[in-house]
C-alpha cells in the first residue's frame, strides 16, 4: 500500500486559477460542498469566487495565494495579505473529501508561520460570516477570538454570492502570533 505524501506549499500562479476557483466553489457552494462541513449552501447561493477574483489575489502586492498540493493535486489554499503589523487570512478552502483529516490545521499553521517569518506580522486577522457558528468555533479552538467588530455583507453584489437570509454580516476574528 502506498503511503500518502504530506502536503506541499507554494505560491499560486496564473496557471492555477481554474483549479483554485473549482476548489473554493467545491468547499463552499452547491451540493458538492455538502460532502464537507464548511459548506455555505444553506445560507448563500451563487458563486464564492471567480477567475478574476483569484487572479487579483495572486497579483496584489503584499499578498499571496498559498496553494497546498498533495500527490500533485491542489487540495487546499488560503490567501495571506500583509497589512502593516497584521496579516489577513482569507479564501481558505480545503477539498470537501479531505476535511476532518487535519489538513486545515496544517494550512493555518503554515500560513501563520509565513506571516510571522516573511512579514513580521504580530497578529492574524480574518472575517467570517457571523452565523457560521461551527466554523467560528473551529477557529476559536485554533486561538482566534471574536472581536464583536462586524462589517455588512455586500447584499446585491453577486460576486460574493446570493444570500438566502437577511441577517448576514462579517465578524472580525483575531489571533496573536507569538
Amino acid at each position: 500500500m502506498d503511503t500518502p505524501t504530506g502536503p506541499t506549499f507554494r505560491d499560486a500562479t496564473d496557471a492555477d486559477v481554474d483549479d483554485l476557483v473549482a476548489l473554493v466553489e467545491s468547499a463552499y457552494r452547491g451540493d458538492a460542498s455538502r460532502a464537507g462541513w464548511t459548506t455555505e449552501a444553506d445560507i448563500l447561493d451563487g458563486q464564492r469566487t471567480d477567475p478574476e477574483g483569484v487572479r487579483q489575489v495572486i497579483k496584489t502586492p503584499d499578498s499571496r495565494l498559498l496553494v497546498v498540493e498533495r500527490e500533485g493535486r491542489i487540495v487546499a489554499c488560503c490567501q495571506l495579505e500583509h497589512r502593516g503589523a497584521h496579516a489577513y487570512f482569507g479564501m481558505f478552502a480545503v477539498s470537501p473529501a479531505l476535511q476532518g483529516e487535519g489538513l486545515g490545521k496544517a494550512v493555518m499553521a503554515e500560513a501563520e508561520r509565513r506571516a510571522r517569518a516573511d512579514w513580521g506580522a504580530t497578529e492574524m486577522h480574518m472575517t467570517v460570516i457571523s452565523v457560521r457558528d461551527d466554523l467560528i468555533g473551529w477557529y476559536e479552538r485554533r486561538g482566534y477570538r471574536r472581536t464583536g467588530e462586524t462589517t455588512p455583507f455586500p447584499y446585491g453584489d453577486e460576486r460574493f454570492g446570493i444570500p438566502r437570509r437577511p441577517d448576514l454580516r462579517f465578524e472580525l476574528l483575531v489571533k496573536p502570533l507569538a
